[in-house]
């Protein structure tokens, strides 16, 4: 393709924006993302980590290790005040890695790097024009770029959303919270209370001179950028002292409105990320969010350029990741609330709390969070089908290797685990026959029988559970690896465990 040609061009390079150009990248599409902000500029530390379900994937792809190295596994759910520990959870990963966002985009941006991915950083998606063949995307600097699809990473403003003419349906904001970074020359109360209004917290940063101050307004404000003299006042309001906050070198608004797009896809342009969904903070959501929105669509949107697969084959894309972010938009409104503490609230909070304690609900619960019960509904069978598959340890005629290790290059994967020799010797995916070592665990359902064979899309979830026999396997081969029907369920659903 010429300078000016690219198969995708993401806008955004965000977490979103950023994993899905390593997933192309990968599989050898030719992408280019366009970046408002220049390298490394993200003002603040942002977000604050990744779930289980999302270290998972890193971990698929091998750089989960380049992450763990700068961030600090901890046990944070809570629910009300319930605290939801994952730590008897069958994954390699049983935990939230705490590590600031500005660190989270610098490695996704030195791997991409890696990968040879062209960023046009300084610059921002102004518009777009798409035909039946692809998108004229415009810039602010630099002529129009074209390409087959335009992928909309660009947070919940997204002017690609907009552009599109996709709706943007939710819930309007109830509360608003100042986020600031920034010096006190007098020694703060830190630590988090909660009042009739919310949450508020104070903490001290790596730098040991910095604070982090979260404060949740008395009134809704929304618009205009807040200003270092209403962040004095909050605090005032709240602690009754500023105690001497300095100029930020980071201050924000968010609110807890909540809204899902209408749809995810609109021709060849669609979304991912916060342009597709946003919602109030609590419980660190949406990093996760995105960067499996990213892994969905990546293996997917190279197999239609490519031509591997039929244009369909993205409406598998909204369908399965769309109930996703609905649920958590639930979970997200239902936690706000639960941090309000009146004399009322503060009762709820209580109940609450005593039954999410329970044993049944702390697994329900934290396997909901943190992305581990995830099934896409693919069909009746197995309880493996439509869930990710387990991180085994494997022996094979080449030695032992953990099946992550066999998704690094993002590629489809067909396990043989018994003697019975599979006929797919013309098939696009990687065959390995092994021999499992240990139980078939799934987070939430528990034991499961063993399979004779799976077949493993490149995002981690198996599409194909083998019992013995190949009923089946042709099928699933065509639908996702090959020109066959695609499995677009008018429900769409992906359920919980």
């Amino acid at each position: 393709m010429g300078a000016d040609e690219h198969a995708v061009v993401v806008a955004g390079g965000g977490p979103t924006g950023l994993m899905l150009a390593a997933e192309l990248a990968l599989a050898g599409i030719d992408v280019a993302v366009v970046e408002r902000r220049g390298d490394h500029e993200l003002e603040g530390s942002r977000a604050g980590g990744f779930h289980a379900r999302t270290i998972e994937v890193l971990d698929q792809r091998g750089v989960a290790g380049r992450f763990l190295a700068e961030g600090q596994p901890v046990q944070v759910f809570t629910f009300g005040t319930a605290r939801l520990d994952m730590r008897d959870f069958p994954s390699r990963h049983p935990y939230t890695l705490a590590l600031w966002q500005n660190r989270i985009e610098r490695i996704l941006a030195d791997w991409v790097a890696e990968l040879r991915v062209p960023v046009l950083s300084r610059n921002a998606v102004l518009g777009f024009r798409q035909d039946a063949a692809g998108v004229d995307v415009h810039l602010a600097e630099g002529g129009p770029l074209r390409a087959q699809y335009l992928v909309g990473c660009d947070g919940g403003r997204s002017l690609v959303r907009k552009a599109a003419g996709i709706g943007f349906p939710g819930w309007e904001a109830t509360k608003s919270n100042l986020i600031a970074e920034a010096p006190m020359a007098q020694e703060p109360e830190q630590g988090v209370r909660h009042d009739e209004r919310g949450v508020h917290g104070i903490g001290r940063l790596e730098d040991g001179e910095t604070f982090r101050i979260v404060l949740t307004e008395r009134e809704v404000r929304s618009g205009a950028d807040p200003t270092v003299d209403e962040l004095r006042a909050a605090l005032v309001d709240v602690y009754g002292s500023d105690f001497g906050v300095g100029q930020p070198r980071w201050l924000s608004r968010f609110t807890d409105a909540t809204r899902q797009a209408a749809r995810y896809r609109a021709g060849r342009v669609l979304l991912a990320g916060d342009a597709a969904h946003v919602h109030y903070p609590v419980g660190g959501q949406g990093l996760s969010l995105g960067v499996q929105d990213a892994v969905n669509l990546g293996w997917k949107l190279a197999q239609v350029v490519q031509g591997t697969s039929p244009d369909g084959l993205l409406d598998t894309y909204e369908a399965e990741r769309h109930p996703v972010a609905a649920r958590a938009l639930r979970h997200t409104m239902a936690q706000s609330l639960l941090q309000g503490r009146d004399a009322r609230m503060s009762a709820l909070v209580d109940v609450v709390s005593e039954v999410a304690a329970l044993d049944e609900a702390r697994t329900r619960l934290a396997g909901a969070l943190s992305g581990l019960d995830i099934r896409y509904d693919l069909g009746s069978g197995h309880p493996l089908l439509g869930r990710r598959m387990p991180d085994l340890d494997l022996e094979t005629e080449d030695g032992p290797v953990r099946v992550f290790e066999l998704l690094h290059e993002a590629r489809p994967l067909l396990l043989a685990l018994d003697d019975h020799d599979l006929d797919i010797d013309d098939a696009p995916v990687t065959v390995v026959r092994a021999r499992p070592a240990g139980a078939w665990e799934l987070p939430v359902i528990g034991t499961v029988d063993a399979p004779s064979a799976v077949l493993v899309r490149p995002d981690g979830y198996v599409a194909w559970v083998g019992a013995g026999t190949e009923d089946g396997l042709r099928a699933a081969l065509g639908t996702w690896f090959g020109g066959g029907s695609c499995p677009h369920r008018q429900d769409g659903a992906a359920v919980r465990a």
